[in-house]
């Protein structure tokens, strides 16, 4: 399994040389391509890509609205998501259930759902092909069904809006919004997942200083026993 992060900035408006267009990954197998999620900037340029599909976690703007003049693969998504997408042109739509694993041949996809937004409910990925296994979630406050979502996997691809701050809030008694870095780092302790990538990064790591960053990153890795990185645009790593 190939993975190449296209874009690792979340919907903020810095930018930078290696945090530049919105979070997106492309995933290859056996010729085969799927990317997850379109944003806005990928607006008549996902193209070039030539998936064999695309999946979409949720209706943001800076996840599905790359799509919004349509696109000539199919395109997965909740049926939720879909509503709020009712008006993009795509004439390949398949509807992606929670739990039920679709397969673009050599690689399978389960969704699973994920508490981070009320306007546009979430949905986290666990992609599977050959013998490797990674979960993709890249805006998330809590996921209901970690121990299914997490288990045996060898990678964790997470949200990296927040790295110590919670972004975490209520309404009506319900949350939303984004877990920092170091409390996912510790899902993956719990869970015995060896590696962990964050993505969709916020100001504090498209705008810090990273030898600090990565100073501070590493006393998380030390504790909790998870070899980890932050994504950058291009980054490519191979899974075996």
């Amino acid at each position: 399994m190939k993975l190449t992060f296209l874009g690792t900035r979340g919907y903020i408006e810095e930018k930078s040389r290696r945090h530049g267009r919105h979070s997106s990954l492309l995933v290859s197998y056996a010729r085969k391509k799927i990317m997850v999620d379109c944003g806005e900037d990928w607006l008549g340029k996902f193209e070039k890509f030539r998936p064999d599909a695309i999946f979409i976690t949720h209706a943001h703007p800076d996840h599905a609205s790359g799509l919004r003049n349509g696109s000539p693969y199919p395109v997965y998504a909740s049926r939720v998501s879909w509503k709020l997408m009712e008006k993009f042109p795509i004439k390949k739509k398949r509807t992606i259930a929670h739990r039920r694993p679709v397969k673009v041949p050599g690689i399978t996809i389960e969704s699973f759902p994920v508490i981070h937004s009320l306007r546009a409910p979430a949905s986290g990925y666990r992609i599977t092909a050959g013998k490797a296994s990674v979960f993709y979630v890249p805006d998330v406050v809590y996921i209901p069904q970690r121990r299914a979502a997490l288990s045996g996997i060898d990678l964790y691809i997470g949200d990296g809006a927040a790295v110590e701050r919670s972004l975490v809030r209520k309404k009506g008694g319900r949350l939303f919004g984004h877990v920092p870095l170091r409390t996912q780092v510790s899902w993956c302790c719990k869970e015995k997942v060896p590696r962990a990538i964050f993505t969709h990064c916020g100001s504090r790591i498209v705008k810090g200083d990273e030898r600090t960053l990565r100073a501070l990153i590493g006393t998380y890795a030390k504790a909790h026993n998870v070899k980890l990185q932050i994504a950058y645009d291009g980054m490519k790593i191979t899974l075996r």
